[in-house]
C-alpha cells in the first residue's frame, strides 16, 4: 500500500507554518503562512514562486529545507487514523511504501518521529511523477489527498484511494475520478479489509507516506 504524507499521513501544517516564517524574517520578505498552508501539496519551489522573484527562489529553498527537520519536525503530529491504517495494512501481510513531494531528508525524519513501520519512503516527487515509485514497489492502491495524488495513483497503476483532509472536498475528490473517497483515514481499515476480501487470495499492500 502506498501513501503520501502531509495531510495524509501527517498533519505537517503547523510546522510548516513556522519554516515559512523562518524564511520570510532572515529574507525580509512577506509570506502569508496561512494562504500557503491551504495549498500544501505542490513541490515548495512552486509555492516560494508565488512570494519570491524566480532567481531567489533556489537560494530560498536551500534555506527553507535546511529549517525544516530542526523546526518543523517536532511540531508535526499523525492525522487521525494514520497510525491505525499502517498498523492494519501491516497486519495483513503488507507492505508500507511512502511518496511525497517532500524532502527525503524532512520526510524520513517526520516519518520516523511519528513513529509509521514502513518500508520505504521516497521524496521530492509529485503528481504523475510518484507513479515510477508507485509502480517499481508494487503498491496496489495508492493514499493521498490531493488531485495530484489522484494522477499518482493512475501513473502507478495502483487504486486511487482519496481522502478529504487536505484542501479538496469529498465531491471534488470524486469529480477528479478517484476510484475511492474517504472522509479520512479512521475510515480506510474498514476500507482496506473489504477490498482485501474482494480481492484474490494473493493479496499486495503497499503504503506511501509526502
Amino acid at each position: 500500500m502506498g501513501f503520501d504524507l502531509d495531510l495524509t499521513l501527517a498533519d505537517t501544517r503547523a510546522g510548516i507554518a513556522a519554516v515559512y516564517e523562518e524564511v520570510a524574517r532572515r529574507l525580509g520578505v512577506p509570506i502569508d503562512t496561512a494562504v500557503v498552508v491551504e495549498r500544501l501539496g505542490p513541490p515548495l519551489e512552486q509555492e516560494l514562486a508565488h512570494w519570491l522573484p524566480a532567481e531567489a527562489v533556489p537560494a530560498a529553498a536551500a534555506l527553507y529545507r535546511s529549517l525544516y527537520p530542526d523546526v518543523a519536525v517536532a511540531m508535526t503530529t499523525p492525522m487521525a487514523g494514520a497510525a491505525e491504517a499502517v498498523a492494519e495494512v501491516r497486519r495483513r501481510g503488507g507492505r508500507v511504501i511512502v511518496v511525497t513531494g517532500k524532502h527525503i531528508v524532512g520526510a524520513g525524519r517526520t516519518v520516523e518521529t511519528l513513529g509509521l513501520d514502513v518500508d520505504e519512503v521516497v521524496g521530492s516527487v509529485f503528481g504523475a511523477a510518484k507513479g515510477v515509485a508507485i509502480s517499481r514497489f508494487g503498491a496496489a492502491a495508492y493514499v493521498g489527498d490531493h488531485v495530484a495524488d489522484i494522477e499518482a495513483a493512475r501513473a502507478g497503476r495502483a487504486v486511487s484511494v482519496a481522502v478529504a483532509t487536505g484542501p479538496y472536498t469529498e465531491q471534488a475528490l470524486q469529480d477528479h475520478g478517484a476510484d475511492v473517497v474517504l472522509p479520512d483515514l479512521t475510515r480506510f481499515g474498514s476500507w482496506y479489509n473489504a477490498w482485501c476480501v474482494s480481492r484474490s487470495p494473493e493479496i499486495r499492500a503497499v503504503s506511501t507516506v509526502m
